[in-house]
């Protein structure tokens, strides 16, 4: 018995080229609409749907597809006699393959000025409508929902005749999920809108709100991972379903051990830091903290200095570049023990280098033109029965946002290293010092309950790491609600600090900033992060 197949799409990528090769293979074409025209235009031999259903497409093509000659064909089970018996009396035909994408919904309301009439003309409700009775019968239908999939729908049907059962699974399961995609989508659109029934008309752009009144957040699994962050626990790493150029989910691992669970999330920690920076720069992670980073003339010298600032904590950490990674800059990372490495690419002398060090996993992620302002827009964390959600924390300082509230006035240098170390701060765990010099961190202090002790803790690794901290600049993720703080620093050697203000107490630290001769800038602005 012939096959048949129902192509109806709305991306009309290769569909042509691929009803071809079903035509020559003898399947029998049904269509709809615009896919009808299109294929007999090519000169195919294909059957319309309103003429199987003797039933005219209707309301501008809302009705179509909705009726019991195609769902009878694809939801009956060939294994089940009463269910053959019922087409047969109905004279209802088998359709053995669905070839269906959705209405660009997704794409529509991205686009700015997108109107509420357009978004809602874009939810397609036949097409998903048949890709779940296909995908419930995936034992007898085929769903091909992508045009990806064409090329082993293609390869089987020309060796066997017939999809293989896993292939059939395996699109059934790729259909569901796309259904939820696209539910999703509409769900999270609908749900933040704010409905303003005065203003109703074919031309109204609604206002959305940031948060939707559901969260319908849709990842893919790129891979199982060993274990989670300790060897107790199961996980697994996820992507968005369209990753932003130049983000993690992007790479390529060249070589090296499979990535774990804590890999991960500090490759994305450097990754992230070394991406705020224009000039070329390196940033060591450890433990999602950077433990050194720098700005050079090059990524060889940038590693260098920023290597200066912890080598201890800088063993067995994850490096980043935001340049392609040479032979210097190789020779000089391979002289250290390292879990990951990073970098837009690495040239083939790089690359020999590290061949002879096989668990060094390398990530080659390509980076766009304007790759420093390519962030994620949403940030969440999980708490107990629920989810926080927030925008990310994207600001970027300039100087002239900066706001001199001392009598000592910063020099022109001691204002550009400010803001490299408070580009630095944003990614160091809260509470956070960063001390600085010539585009070098030269002390840093991490994750404490008391901004005191990151304080104390930024000067002792610096001292360890034999760096004069004398003339350094201090960024200081939030105020220093005491005095005290500000007194370790410039203890230190520090002359200049940056911090947001805002505290009850800031005249007090004003006035022990000029009681110690030291600058002072204001922000406006705090980085915690937890």
């Amino acid at each position: 018995m012939s096959l048949t197949a129902l192509l109806s799409v709305s991306d009309k990528t290769g569909i042509v080229e691929f009803a071809q090769a079903l035509h020559a293979m003898g399947i029998r074409l049904l269509s709809t609409g615009g896919t009808a025209k299109l294929l007999a235009d090519k000169g195919l031999p294909v059957t319309e749907v309103a003429e199987v259903t003797q039933f005219p497409e209707m309301l501008d093509g809302r009705v179509k597809t909705l009726h019991p000659k195609v769902h009878g064909g694809l939801l009956a089970r060939r294994d089940v006699p009463a269910h053959m018996a019922a087409l047969k009396e109905h004279g209802i035909d088998t359709i053995d393959l669905l070839v269906v994408n959705l209405y660009p919904f997704e794409a529509t309301v991205a686009k700015p000025g997108c109107t509420l009439a357009d978004a809602i003309e874009n939810i397609d409700i036949g097409g998903p409508a048949m890709v779940r009775s296909a995908a419930k019968n995936w034992a007898d239908v085929g769903v091909v929902t992508d045009a990806s999939q064409y090329p082993a729908v293609l390869a089987e049907l020309q060796a066997a005749g017939r999809l293989s059962n896993k292939l059939r699974f395996e699109m059934s399961v790729a259909a569901f999920n796309r259904i939820a995609q696209y539910d999703g989508a509409i769900s999270d659109y609908l749900s933040s809108v704010s409905f303003e029934e005065e203003k109703l008309s074919e031309e109204y752009v609604p206002t959305r709100a940031t948060f939707p009144g559901q969260a319908n957040s849709q990842f893919i699994k790129v891979q199982d991972l060993r274990y989670g962050e300790n060897s107790h626990q199961q996980a697994a790493w996820y992507r968005d379903l369209a990753p932003a150029a130049g983000s993690l989910a992007t790479g390529v691992q060249l070589q090296g051990k499979e990535l774990s669970y804590n890999n991960i999330a500090d490759a994305d920690a450097a990754w992230e830091c070394v991406k705020s920076f224009e000039a070329p720069a390196c940033v060591i992670v450890k433990h999602a903290n950077p433990c050194g980073v720098a700005v050079a003339g090059n990524a060889h010298d940038a590693y260098a200095k920023a290597f200066q600032t912890d080598p201890t904590s800088a063993f067995g950490g994850i490096i980043a570049f935001n340049r392609t990674v040479d032979l210097a800059a190789a020779q000089a990372v391979a002289k250290q023990f390292t879990e990951v490495l990073m970098a837009p690419d690495f040239t083939a002398e790089a690359l020999e280098v590290f061949k002879s060090k096989v668990n060094v996993r390398l990530m080659k992620i390509a980076l766009p033109a304007d790759y420093n302002q390519v962030r994620n827009a949403i940030e969440t964390k999980r708490v107990g029965s629920g989810m926080l959600l927030q925008t990310a924390d994207n600001h970027e300082l300039q100087l002239a946002d900066l706001k001199v509230v001392t009598i000592k006035q910063p020099t022109q240098e001691e204002l550009q290293d400010l803001l490299f170390a408070w580009k630095v701060a944003k990614y160091v765990k809260s509470n956070a010092i960063v001390f600085c010099k010539n585009g070098m961190t030269m002390g840093v202090g991490a994750g404490q309950m008391s901004r005191l002790d990151s304080a104390r803790i930024a000067s002792i690794k610096a001292e360890a790491a034999k760096l004069s901290l004398q003339h350094t600049v201090v960024a200081s993720d939030a105020f220093f609600p005491f005095r005290d703080g500000l007194d370790v620093v410039v203890d230190a050697g520090a002359t200049c600090v940056a911090q947001p203000g805002g505290s009850m107490r800031d005249q007090e630290v004003i006035d022990a900033a000029n009681e110690r001769g030291v600058a002072m800038v204001f922000t406006g602005v705090r980085h915690f992060r937890h």
